[in-house]
């Protein structure tokens, strides 16, 4: 299992920091270099526990669909998306959210683990998990970018 932990500090509230977070069109934006766009279940707005998304998208030159479910959701403070279907053997991304002194640190904890064995681990090392570090890093500075600007 590989584990990607990621710490982004943002000039925002915790709450509006956590809202743009679970932006179905915010991670449309943040993931356009991959063409990712939401394809079913909650396709626009603010995703909820218990709501599923379906992203397709543009990865290593082919088209790839992820389904995910908010499993657990903390107002404010945490939420929690599993794969329900795709191409990983598991895939669990753990978002935590914590305000001081009106800045948000917003943490990150992506766990998988790759199918087909040792290739699925060599590819993993090689490649995918630069990629999902790259990938949440992009996501993050939007994200940043648009909560902050929605603090002012």
């Amino acid at each position: 299992m590989t584990t990607i932990h990621l710490a982004t500090q943002i000039n925002a509230s915790k709450q509006i920091t956590f809202d743009t977070a679970r932006d179905i069109d915010l991670h449309q934006k943040s993931a356009a270099t991959s063409n990712e766009k939401a394809i079913a279940g909650i396709t626009s707005g603010l995703i909820n526990k218990n709501e599923t998304v379906t992203w397709r998208g543009k990865h290593f030159g082919f088209y790839l669909t992820h389904k995910s479910r908010i499993t657990q959701m903390d107002l404010y403070d945490y939420f929690l998306d599993e794969m329900e279907e795709g191409k990983f053997r598991s895939f669990r991304h753990q978002h935590f959210f914590e305000e001081k002194n009106g800045i948000t640190i917003m943490k990150d904890h992506l766990q998988y683990e790759t199918p087909y064995g040792i290739f699925g681990k060599l590819f993993d090392v090689l490649f995918l998990e630069k990629h999902l570090t790259n990938f949440l890093l992009a996501r993050n500075k939007i994200l940043k970018e648009t909560a902050e600007k929605k603090q002012e």
